[in-house]
């Protein structure tokens, strides 16, 4: 489904000169997993992940998604996709129906096949209390909700959740790693970055850690507890972080 290589982005600084931000990275994520890209604030994790949705260029390499090439394709990929963030905007005054609806009209869906969708999903996420809540008057929960089913309208086979759960309070982002699981056993391919071990040790098949725009091992959980003699995600994450930095202490100041 997604299908990463060599991917590198940098950027000109006037001050600081270039900075890399991935320094050819690579990986795949299939249908039917979740695939997890775990690192700390900075990583590149987001980086990537605006590549893969089409929001920035790649410096080199080659991103595709269900065989659809995110420099010379754009606009299909972005209906391969749906991107779910922690800082997804809302429109003040529109209502939680209104900018579904307008996302479902911006993906070419209208009339009796887009209200059988938001029904399905506004029932599903149990939204319906919110339907006429102006985005004004939205909280923090009731916003990720929306930004969910908006990604969702289309039924895209490709899932993209930039840590997601960011500032939600327990009970939504509980409900959030549900219905992440519930895409996962639909077939569909879930991207899911975050900083946070323990939801990766929930949710993920496999998962790659990224430190300062390199991925420093990835594979499946058990796999990756196997290699590194150490059950606890967390300890193989620090212990990969620092032993990077400690052969590669250039990059700390950049």
């Amino acid at each position: 489904m997604i299908r990463v290589e060599n991917l590198t982005k940098e950027y000109s600084d006037l001050r600081q000169g270039k900075l890399v931000a991935l320094r050819g990275i690579g990986f795949e994520a299939r249908a039917g997993e979740i695939f997890g890209l775990l690192g700390p604030n900075g990583a590149g994790k987001t980086t990537a992940l605006r590549i893969i949705g089409t929001m920035l260029r790649p410096t080199a390499g080659t991103v595709s998604v269900n065989g659809f090439d995110v420099v010379t394709q754009p606009s299909e990929v972005r209906h391969q996709i749906g991107f779910v963030s922690a800082n997804t905007g809302m429109y003040d005054r529109m209502t939680a129906w209104e900018m579904v609806e307008y996302f479902g009209r911006l993906y070419g869906i209208a009339g009796p096949p887009l209200r059988a969708r938001m029904e399905h999903l506004f029932e599903r996420l149990k939204m319906n209390e919110i339907r006429d809540v102006l985005g004004a008057k939205m909280s923090t929960g009731m916003k990720q909700k929306v930004s969910i089913a908006r990604a969702l309208v289309h039924d895209p086979p490709v899932l993209i959740f930039d840590e997601a759960t960011s500032g939600l309070d327990v009970l939504v982002a509980r409900a959030l790693l549900d219905t992440i699981c519930e895409l996962r056993q639909q077939g569909k391919c879930v991207l899911f970055s975050t900083h946070i071990m323990r939801e990766a040790e929930k949710l993920c098949d496999r998962v790659a850690i990224v430190h300062r725009g390199t991925i420093l091992t990835s594979g499946a959980l058990e796999s990756l507890r196997e290699v590194h003699a150490e059950r606890d995600l967390e300890e193989i994450f620090f212990q990969l972080i620092s032993e990077h930095d400690a052969t590669h202490p250039h990059l700390i100041s950049q």
